[in-house]
């Protein structure tokens, strides 16, 4: 903003000696009337603004002032000649960071009577810039305001003005309409709207909540000025309109360029792949970005990718996660999903070793499910007492005590059977023993 500030005014002053040396010659013409007195400049002030300008900026500051002060102290200056001395005693202001001393010296070139109507709207213009820099916004807008009184057909620039004013006085539905109208007219013209333009108009949809509107905007800085942080905007604004699919689109794009490589970003990706049905995917993100020691493998995302190689049905591969993720957490319940892990792959062993630590650490939504699921791996493992006692044991819940008996009936009758076998082939071994101090009894 220094810099756009400094060049305006900079051309301002410019436009103002050239004005005047215009003049000197329009008046030293014989034939020609004098029809702009007003903005007349006589060569010998001319001459010492010119040697002002110089000592501004080459930063003598001090020098210039004193110059000043002995030009304002000659007889018979014009208006006209008068309003250029404030005006560079506000451009030598600036340069020095003394904005209230520069406003003031731009209010007291407008206080020139007759003062040229391009001279005025350029400093009415620099100085609501100066209030923006000071953050007096209040007063920017009285100024802008004051600028729009004057001028027949304001400018894009100019309505822009006020709708940044109104904007940082956080009035955002009166500030929409001069945005949009500067935007407008700058488009009517031939000009592609300049990206901060539509950055603030994209601000003030997004305060107001209207994500619709906010899409437009967005493609616009994409067409006009690329970038993928833009891209991944417009992916959020489909989040938030509940359009998960396009937000999956563009998403996946940036990804695939290398353009986002955060743990937000890439688990975002992988909550959006199982959003979708896309599991493996979802995976195969989150164990690429773990490897990287992108993703962090904490509890929550072990779980996120324990559950997309389930969803994938690779059983196998969502164990190991599953199982890292039970052991930094406190909930039993990890150690159950970790035990239908086991089932889903016939592995009897690790899925009663994981019920028995879910039963072991609590907390689970049904006690009476993990024993079944305990019975049933025991079952499995031919350990039929055992199985029997935890099947007893989830029989003491009305919720499964149907299950559990029809279970224990079964176990009962494979018990006998058992039994019946090592009677008619006596070097069977002997009749397994339960360690029932096994079973946890819940």
């Amino acid at each position: 903003m220094h810099r756009y500030l400094s060049n305006l005014i900079v051309a301002l002053i410019a436009g103002a000696m050239l004005l005047g040396a215009a003049e000197i010659s329009f008046a030293q013409q014989k034939d020609e009337k004098k029809t702009k007195e007003t903005v007349a400049m006589s060569q010998s002030v001319y001459e010492k603004l010119t040697e002002i300008q110089e000592l501004v900026e080459a930063k003598d500051y001090a020098s210039a002032q004193r110059l000043i002060e002995e030009v304002k102290g000659k007889k018979g200056l014009s208006d006209y000649e008068m309003a250029q001395i404030w005006n560079i005693s506000g451009y030598s202001y600036y340069l020095q960071e003394r904005y209230d001393d520069a406003i003031r010296a731009y209010d007291n070139v407008m206080a020139q009577p007759g003062l040229p109507e391009a001279l005025m709207l350029s400093t009415l213009k620099t100085k609501a810039q100066l209030q923006f820099q000071q953050e007096d916004y209040e007063g920017a807008l009285v100024t802008v305001r004051r600028l729009l009184d004057v001028v027949s057909e304001p400018s894009a620039d100019i309505m822009m003005l006020e709708g940044q004013a109104l904007f940082q006085l956080g009035r955002y539905d009166d500030a929409l309409e001069p945005i949009k109208a500067g935007i407008e007219l700058y488009r009517s013209q031939g000009q592609v709207p300049k990206e901060n333009w539509l950055l603030l108009l994209r601000v003030i949809y997004f305060e107001q909540k209207d994500y619709e509107s906010m899409i437009g905007v967005v493609k616009e800085l994409i067409v006009y000025y690329p970038k993928d942080t833009y891209i991944l905007t417009l992916a959020g604004i489909y989040s938030e309109l509940g359009d998960t699919k396009k937000q999956l689109a563009l998403t996946e794009v940036l990804y695939e360029k290398g353009m986002i490589s955060t743990a937000s970003n890439a688990v975002n990706l992988a909550n959006l792949y199982l959003l979708h049905g896309l599991p493996y995917k979802a995976a195969v993100v989150l164990e690429k970005e773990m490897a990287e020691n992108i993703v962090d493998a904490n509890e929550r995302n072990l779980r996120l990718l324990s559950q997309a190689w389930y969803q994938a049905r690779e059983d196998a591969k969502a164990i190991p996660p599953l199982r890292r993720a039970a052991e930094l957490s406190d909930d039993g319940e990890l150690y159950i999903r970790l035990a239908q892990a086991h089932i889903n792959l016939e592995d009897w062993e690790g899925a009663a070793s994981a019920v028995r630590q879910g039963l072991k650490l609590g907390g689970l939504k049904r006690n009476d499910t993990a024993n079944i699921m305990l019975g049933m791996a025991l079952f499995n493992q031919k350990r039929l007492e055992q199985a029997r006692r935890a099947f007893e044991v989830a029989a003491q819940d009305s919720r499964s005590r149907r299950t559990a008996n029809q279970w224990i009936a079964y176990v009962d009758s494979e018990i006998k059977r058992r039994d019946l076998m090592r009677q008619d082939i006596p070097e069977y071994q002997a009749r397994e023993r339960d360690q029932l101090e096994d079973v946890i009894d819940q």
